[in-house]
């Protein structure tokens, strides 16, 4: 089969043919329709140091994808061939503290499909069905790639419920698009999205129309979002860019009592005024990795299924796995939202 291998300590990757693998007893093996790049994949392809302290070549990576039940393992029950399934990225050991208390996907002994493991961005992939969430009959493979981000932004927004809340959402890539999404979807009263990208502001507007899209590069979103609240603040934030300026703007803009997810990585340490932005205004802040096991993926599927919100428009572009390099430079650009690879 074709696979997107990183295959030294270097960066860029090699399209190879390799064998299929075998399913093991709990796992499937399917046969992959599509597949979508992550930041963690650009991470892996430009070998940085995330990548150096994280992969052991030779593997393949890509982690976000959906695909077809190809040949079932012996002690599987509960899937078919042909089933459609998209790939929850976490594999929790199911043993640890985190596990056994409701937190699979914080386990402490996790591994990470296309990370710690061989991944898909190949024509087949085995998946441990701890890992696989069965997509109704019909579904676009398409839509089924992109749940697992879309996943991240729900989990973050959805710390405490939203309705009837004001959010401020700090970085419009796909997971912030997602996150805005999501926010209209579950009751937000007013939406303000801060990003310096022209292109993903674009994006944003025609995606949902009735929020507040600040470019910080033009106005001062601190002070645009706290005239717009009487002074007051959002009661949210979603701090999605991992950019010191985006992480301490998320505190600023937040009213006392307020509550901020913070779901973007920094590059390095940040400072931040404690006194002033989380201590006295009683912040409450949420670190947010991933998806709850499996309640995000309930309420994604049930976002999905409203017909409220066509997630399709962020999806911009589309290769074949062979033109993996131009793929993965164009998401390094970011002029792109998700983009999906078919091997």
């Amino acid at each position: 089969m074709k696979a997107l291998m990183k295959t030294g300590s270097e960066p860029g990757a090699e399209l190879r043919e390799v064998a299929v693998p075998e399913p093991g007893p709990d796992e499937v093996l399917i046969r992959v329709k599509a597949t979508a790049i992550c930041g963690t994949d650009i991470h892996i392809y430009s070998w940085d140091q995330y990548a150096q302290e994280r992969i052991k070549p030779p593997m393949i990576f890509g982690h976000e994808g959906c695909g077809e039940v190809a040949r079932i393992g012996s002690r599987v029950r509960g899937y078919a061939i042909g089933d459609l399934i998209a790939v929850e990225t976490h594999i929790p050991c199911g043993e640890c503290f985190q596990c056994r208390t409701g937190s699979q996907h914080i386990c402490e002994r996790m591994a990470i499909i296309g990370v710690h493991t061989d991944g898909v961005f190949a024509e087949y992939a085995k998946i441990p069905t701890s890992c696989c969430w069965k997509l109704p009959q019909g579904t676009n493979p398409d839509l089924g790639a992109i749940l697992e981000p879309m996943g991240v932004a729900i989990n973050g927004l959805l710390k405490e419920d939203i309705n009837n809340k004001t959010v401020a959402i700090f970085g419009l890539g796909p997971i912030g698009q997602f996150g805005l999404a999501a926010a209209a979807f579950w009751g937000a009263s007013r939406i303000f999205a801060v990003e310096p990208n022209a292109y993903r502001l674009d994006m944003a507007r025609r995606l949902v129309p009735k929020a507040t899209l600040l470019n910080p590069s033009e106005r001062d979103e601190v002070k645009a979002i706290l005239e717009a609240t009487a002074g007051r603040g959002v009661d949210v934030s979603l701090e999605i860019s991992g950019d010191p300026h985006g992480v301490k703007r998320a505190f600023q803009v937040v009213r006392k009592g307020g509550r901020v997810s913070l779901i973007g990585l920094p590059s390095k340490p940040i400072e931040l005024d404690l006194t002033a932005d989380i201590i006295y205004k009683e912040v409450r802040a949420y670190g947010s990795t991933g998806r709850l096991m499996w309640k995000t993926w309930y309420d994604t599927q049930k976002l999905l299924d409203s017909g409220a919100f066509d997630p399709t428009p962020i999806i911009t572009h589309r290769f074949p796995l062979e033109k993996f390099d131009q793929a993965l430079n164009l998401a390094r650009s970011r002029q792109a939202g998700k983009i999906l690879l078919y091997p």
